[in-house]
């Protein structure tokens, strides 16, 4: 008798699912829900793609796998192994976090979400999901934040510090345009980047108060070579009393005998 495949229950949050069995029979009854798609794949690659609707699984509409597996004599008699990935063509959230530098070396700490939906699911198939060995969502969640990640950190090296600190709404559009085609190519759209927070350390942001006021580069380094030596100085005491006679005037000094 023929069985129903079917992604029976799929979570709000579910991206994925792998069908248990991937022993199948022509004459199975295929049931893909409405923002779903089933893949079939075998020794490594993706096959045929099937869209909402209930199908019988028959040589006509399996015409890509028919065609690997008719160099088996009575292949459309005998079930067949195959896997059957069901995805979800919902859109997703995912969260992105990481720590990196722009172009002056400013080491910098971001955090955000963006939002995507799988867009070509043999592709996505292909590159992730077997790819990867990305099966369950929450393997594919940690696949795609470090994808994100990688790329974002790259991206960020070859702008300034000026060019995005406290500037969310402007960096997230930049990234996204930036990521978007990296996305495309395996197989997902990505639709928005949301920058939550962008720090840097306390002597860039001192740094960047005075850049942003017009202070020359040269007189930044100035004013932090004084600094770090006037804060050396301070945590020497003997360093501190020899300054400080220094700069005694000479009407407090002993006179010199006659």
């Amino acid at each position: 008798m023929p069985k129903v495949i079917e992604w029976a229950r799929a979570g709000e949050d579910e991206i994925v699912w792998k069908y248990p069995n991937e022993e199948i029979a022509w004459g199975d009854n295929l049931i893909v829900h409405e923002y779903e798609a089933a893949v079939f794949f075998r020794d490594g690659k993706a096959y045929d793609v099937f869209r909402a609707g209930r199908h019988v699984l028959t040589t006509a509409n399996l015409p890509l796998l028919t065609k690997v597996l008719s160099k088996i004599a009575g292949f459309d008699r005998v079930p067949f192994k195959c896997a059957i990935f069901f995805i979800s063509l919902k859109q997703f959230q995912g969260k992105f976090g990481a720590q990196s530098q722009t172009r002056e070396l400013a080491p910098i700490k971001f955090f955000g979400s963006f939002w995507f939906r799988v867009e070509e699911p043999n592709l996505f198939v292909n590159e992730v999901v077997g790819g990867q060995g990305a099966f369950t969502t929450e393997k594919l969640q940690g696949f795609l934040r470090g994808y994100f990640n990688e790329r974002l950190i790259d991206t960020l090296s070859q702008y300034s510090l000026t060019d995005v600190y406290g500037k969310l709404d402007e960096t997230s559009l930049m990234a996204k345009n930036a990521l978007f085609d990296a996305f495309s190519r395996i197989g997902l759209e990505l639709i928005d980047v949301k920058f939550e927070g962008i720090d840097t350390t306390p002597e860039w942001r001192d740094r960047l108060f005075y850049i942003k006021t017009g202070v020359a580069a040269s007189e930044i380094l100035r004013m932090e070579t004084v600094q770090k030596s006037s804060e050396s100085l301070s945590k020497s005491p003997g360093a501190a009393v020899g300054a400080g006679l220094a700069i005694i005037p000479p009407i407090f000094q002993q006179p010199t005998p006659a």
